[in-house]
């Protein structure tokens, strides 16, 4: 039963019926061959007095073709013999050239890619649901299905062309054969059954994909990406619910990084009433000091979750020492935000101009962020845009001396690397470690797979864009139970396990034995954030959990569900 498709495949194409058409010629002209050889064959050996039988003739004739040999049975005479010549002749461009190179051309290759393509899925199955629609796999749809496997969420790669879609299923992905134009190709996505569909192609493709996905349904959330600001009305217009700008996101959470710029809090996610926000601690009372020391619940009743420090992330502890490159990671809600803002914005921002490096897409988000903050910044570029003004603009190789330090290099306090390059950026970076040993560098990556070389090279913090774009859109399907904070860190909500009822915070050691915050306590719609932690949790409730991948699997398996 399962050749069947392949059978049916192999016999309705039209150029396969051509091609047996073709084959079946040659056998034609080989079986009338065969016969003309085999009358000569009586009519020769007559001649000689030799007597035969008709199968003894199509024998010979079909040994003497396939060049294995006379045998006993030979002609005596010359005409006899030239005549085995040409029939052998013969034997080796038909037996020995044509009819292998027809059945290869025409019916083994043909069956095999019928073969290889019944092995590519046309359709998923109705009993899925809730699943996410992928119109392609590149580093952001790569970064994303991580993410969707690791919360077992469903996913289908939507691939036009045979052969990437058999390369990616054979590589373990789930996709789907079909043109991204053809409505039935989301009518067999299921996509009326879909939580989302993710479209990261060309601004024109994108428009298409959200126009043909609202033909065939109304409801399903459909995010698109933009390259350009002119098609985000145009995408909307064709039934996109969001519509992405991946570089501008990126530079702005670079923008964020920025050490020096104050230290206000910069909310980077929501979970209900609970909201997470990253603070720098440079030239702040904080640095130098540890988590225990500083007391931040007892004077803005604020949560320290995990500190960022040169790009590697740690969970909170009572030890955890404050340097002055570090990123807290807060968490709290807007009026204990707020509490902790009243108590730390006071202290002065830097006054030192910040080095960006390159003024793409990422590069003016970064600089726009800036001007917002009232920051004074340079842009060094090779071929300058219009947005940049001229006060701001060094223009020229950033791999020159002379050129960075006409931008600053020496008083800058951040040099921001963000040209498209990862190998440029790797370059760049290794050259400003060299000039200014104690700058603070924020790189850009393209692929997650440099981000450590970049790390190695000297950045402080490096953000990958496919990592980010991969948070944003898995944080769209909002889902109730979890949220992607940063690359392996995530907030989840859970009912509160049996082995933690009637317990509080400090009894039940949650922090200490699997490295998890407790940040808040649901009950029904009310949010207690940041709990008392001498409480007993109760048995109806909903804890808000954070932490890295490592701490929520200890969680789980220190106290189950």
């Amino acid at each position: 039963m399962k050749s069947l498709p392949v059978v049916l495949s192999f016999l309705t194409n039209p150029q396969r019926r051509r091609n047996f058409l073709v084959l079946g010629r040659l056998l034609i002209m080989f079986a009338v061959l065969v016969t003309v050889y085999t009358v000569t064959f009586h009519l020769v050996m007559d001649l000689e007095g030799q007597q035969h039988s008709w199968a003894t003739a199509v024998y010979w004739v079909l040994v003497v073709m396939s060049t294995l040999g006379f045998g006993d049975i030979t002609f005596q005479s010359d005409l006899g013999r030239v005549f085995s010549v040409v029939v052998l002749l013969s034997g080796t461009v038909f037996m020995l050239v044509l009819m292998p190179f027809m059945f290869i051309q025409f019916f083994y290759v043909p069956w095999m890619e019928a073969q290889a393509a019944a092995r590519a899925p046309r359709r998923i199955p109705k009993r899925v649901s809730g699943h996410v629609i992928l119109t392609g796999l590149g580093a952001v749809e790569g970064a994303l299905i991580r993410l969707l496997e690791r919360s077992q969420q469903s996913y289908v790669i939507l691939v036009s062309d045979l052969a990437d879609a058999l390369m990616w299923h054979d590589d373990g992905y789930s996709v789907m054969l079909g043109d991204l134009d053809d409505p039935d190709t989301y009518r067999r996505a299921g996509v009326q059954r879909a939580a989302l569909v993710v479209s990261n192609r060309s601004d024109t493709t994108n428009t298409n994909v959200a126009f043909t996905v609202r033909e065939i349904s109304e409801s399903v959330p459909v995010v698109a990406t933009a390259a350009s600001p002119a098609s985000i009305d145009i995408l909307q217009l064709a039934g996109c619910n969001q519509v992405l700008q991946i570089p501008e996101m990126l530079g702005q959470a670079l923008a964020r990084r920025i050490l020096g710029r104050d230290a206000k809090t910069r909310v980077v996610g929501q979970f209900g009433e609970v909201m997470i926000a990253e603070a720098t601690a440079l030239n702040t009372p904080l640095v130098g000091r540890t988590l225990q020391n500083i007391r931040l619940r007892d004077h803005a009743n604020v949560s320290v979750v995990g500190v960022w420090d040169r790009g590697h992330f740690q969970i909170a502890g009572p030890d955890t020492l404050i340097q002055s490159s570090s990123v807290l990671v807060l968490a709290g809600s807007r009026q204990q935000l707020d509490a902790y803002d009243e108590l730390f914005c006071i202290y002065e921002t830097s006054d030192k101009p910040v080095l960006i490096i390159g003024g793409g897409r990422v590069g003016r988000a970064v600089a726009e962020s800036l001007d917002i903050e009232g920051i004074d910044y340079r842009i060094v570029e090779r071929e300058p845009e219009s947005w940049i003004p001229r006060d701001k603009l060094v223009c020229g190789d950033a791999a020159e001396l002379e050129i960075l330090e006409q931008a600053g290099i020496r008083d800058s306090s951040t040099v921001v690397i963000t040209t498209h390059d990862d190998n440029m950026n790797v370059y760049l970076t290794i050259y400003c470690r060299r000039l200014r040993p104690d700058i603070h560098i924020l790189g850009r990556a393209n692929l997650e797979r440099n981000v450590s070389t970049l790390h190695r090279a000297g950045a402080d913090f490096v953000m990958s864009y496919a990592t980010t774009g991969a948070n944003v859109l898995f944080n769209l399907l909002q889902r109730a139970d979890i949220l992607v904070l940063a690359e392996g860190l995530d907030a989840f909500r859970l009912p509160v396990p049996p082995a933690l009822i009637g317990k509080s915070l400090i009894e039940s050691n949650i922090r200490q034995k699997t490295g998890c915050n407790v940040v808040a306590v649901v009950q029904g719609k009310e949010f207690d954030v940041n709990p008392d932690a001498h409480v007993p949790l109760p048995a109806d409730a909903e804890l808000v959990v954070i932490g890295d991948v490592d701490s929520e699997t200890r969680f789980f398996a220190h106290f189950g569900l």
